[in-house]
């Protein structure tokens, strides 16, 4: 099953699989306080980091090619506020139904290396299309905040090697700072652990949990941000 169809076909599972990484908030506040914003969550999903800002950001549009995952954020947003004020859009980040020059922060989280990874013929050229778009609907003195995996399964950055071309592109080019943080997801059993990452990552970390008997499993995240 290719990652479209996970996305479209088990997005509840997907969504079970990722409430089990840590909070986020502290780290993205870090780079940039978002209190009062308008922001962009480019390739939101069922909302790992949507539901982390929308307490305190002014607005914030909600962006994913995958319709299901949108409605799964939906529902955990509108569940846990009161106050509305979020939108969902299904859309492609090489061009985004979004006003120019109307948010103040972008984050993407795991999204952008489906475009980017050096597996997709006009990757640099996909980039460069995400890049625009990002500075288009950005803010003066807006900041852009991507976070990408370094390796499930492993306790140091060891990221896949069809990524490494994206993530000096990002640095090299596009000038963005670089740090990296562990993202691991804590499951309460190790058959709970294999059950819940194997659908997504396969056998492979499937027999590495079994081996290692793992019921918190590794994983690293690079963070690369940049303010304009």
């Amino acid at each position: 099953m290719s990652i479209d169809e996970i996305y479209d076909r088990q997005a509840k599972a997907y969504e079970a699989m990722v409430s089990k990484q840590p909070d986020l908030s502290d780290i993205i506040h870090g780079i940039r306080s978002y209190e009062g914003l308008d922001v962009l969550d480019l390739g939101a999903g069922s909302g790992r980091i949507s539901l982390l800002l929308a307490p305190d950001v002014k607005s914030l549009i909600c962006t994913d090619i995958s319709e299901p995952m949108l409605h799964i954020l939906d529902e955990k947003l509108s569940e846990a506020y009161d106050s509305r004020n979020w939108t969902t859009v299904v859309a492609d980040h090489r061009s985004l139904p979004v006003d120019s020059s109307s948010v103040d922060l972008v984050v993407s989280g795991w999204s952008i290396s489906y475009l980017a990874n050096s597996g997709e013929a006009d990757c640099h050229e996909n980039l460069r299309l995400v890049m625009a778009e990002l500075r288009r609907v950005l803010r003066p003195g807006g900041t852009m905040i991507i976070l990408e995996t370094m390796g499930t399964g492993t306790e140091k950055p060891n990221p896949p090697h069809f990524l490494t071309d994206y993530y000096a592109g990002l640095e090299q080019e596009y000038g963005f700072n670089y740090r990296w943080i562990r993202t691991d997801y804590v499951f309460d059993l190790v058959e709970e652990a294999q059950r819940s990452t194997g659908f997504f990552f396969g056998q492979e970390l499937t027999d590495k949990i079994r081996a290692n008997q793992w019921s918190t499993v590794p994983e690293c995240a690079g963070i690369w941000w940049k303010h304009f």
